[in-house]
């Protein structure tokens, strides 16, 4: 007799990321009940990922960044090409004739992306200059309620000094009077809700809201050179180096600043923990019928071995 066939969903289901033979440190939930959402086959995160996008790109401002993005790669990569002489056809008399169809083409990419790189250097700019001034209150006027105020708008990766030490059940829906002022932001409502894993995240370094702020300012500022280059001067008498170095400095900076971003956020993630769906909880639930057990971290990871020192030496 031949067994029963699995239906997909069914083999979703049944094929963990690792097979943990019984339940440990890393696989048991909270003390609270909470559990990480689990690790989904790569076809399945796809199809999710695919999912989300579309619900994403069919909002009006889903559409309107999807298609910035895809101007902003396609001129960018053709703007490479041309730099790296991939179109020899162009090169007529010379590749750096200053009027052979490479560089003119050159002159023309670097045109747009200027324009395009203004929608968020400038369109971003009210909120960049008001957390400049929001800062400038903390550092300069030794106001604490600039440092509050930023902390309530940047809640999604920022904790206060001294937030670590309040009690795990304290957030925007229960605030004792006697919780001290300077772990409060302003609004209170912009209080980081209550960690669902039961721990809070360390404090952030305030050193870096300040490097994180500067790098947004220092790339509105880049772009500001950046049109006053391209848009004051012409091809003929622009410095060659000066193109190049201001879109690298931009394009540099704002990076930076938001990797500070992406890792403190997900630092605050993996120790206060993450939303699970409906869908997160029912295979989880199901796995542990099946004996299949998960990590209980973000991404459902085998925590790796810390090194043993050698007591000897």
């Amino acid at each position: 007799m031949k067994p029963a066939r699995l239906s997909s969903d069914d083999v979703t289901l049944a094929v963990p990321a690792e097979r943990v033979a019984e339940e440990t440190d890393y696989t048991r939930p909270f003390d609270n009940g909470y559990h990480f959402p689990p690790k989904y086959s790569w076809q399945e995160s796809t199809k999710q990922g695919l999912a989300s996008f579309w619900k994403f790109f069919t909002t009006p401002m889903g559409a309107f960044w999807t298609f910035y993005g895809l101007n902003v790669v396609a001129w960018g990569g053709m703007l490479f090409l041309l730099l790296c002489n991939a179109a020899p056809a162009m090169c007529h008399p010379t590749c750096n004739d200053i009027n052979s169809p490479r560089r003119k083409w050159v002159e023309w990419d670097s045109q747009v992306l200027t324009g395009l790189f203004c929608v968020t250097a400038f369109g971003l700019a009210p909120w960049r200059f008001r957390d400049l001034w929001l800062l400038m209150k903390y550092r300069i006027k030794g106001q604490q309620e600039g440092l509050l105020r930023l902390a309530a708008i940047h809640r999604s990766w920022f904790r206060l000094p001294g937030t670590e030490e309040l009690s795990p059940d304290i957030g925007p829906d229960n605030l004792p009077a006697d919780v001290p002022k300077q772990c409060v932001p302003i609004p209170q409502d912009k209080m980081p809700n209550t960690p669902l894993t039961g721990v809070r995240a360390p404090a952030t370094k305030v050193w870096k809201m300040d490097f994180m702020i500067w790098c947004m300012i220092l790339n509105t500022l880049a772009q500001v050179g950046l049109c006053g280059i391209m848009w004051g001067m012409n091809r003929y008498d622009r410095p060659s180096w000066s193109t190049g170095f201001l879109v690298a400095v931009g394009c540099i900076i704002a990076m930076v600043g938001g990797l500070v971003m992406f890792f403190e956020g997900r630092k605050v993630k993996r120790i206060e923990g993450v939303p699970c769906s409906e869908r997160d909880l029912q295979k989880l639930a199901q796995d542990k019928e099946l004996g299949i057990l998960h990590y209980n971290n973000i991404g459902d990871k085998k925590p790796k071995k810390k090194k043993q020192s050698d007591p000897e030496k």
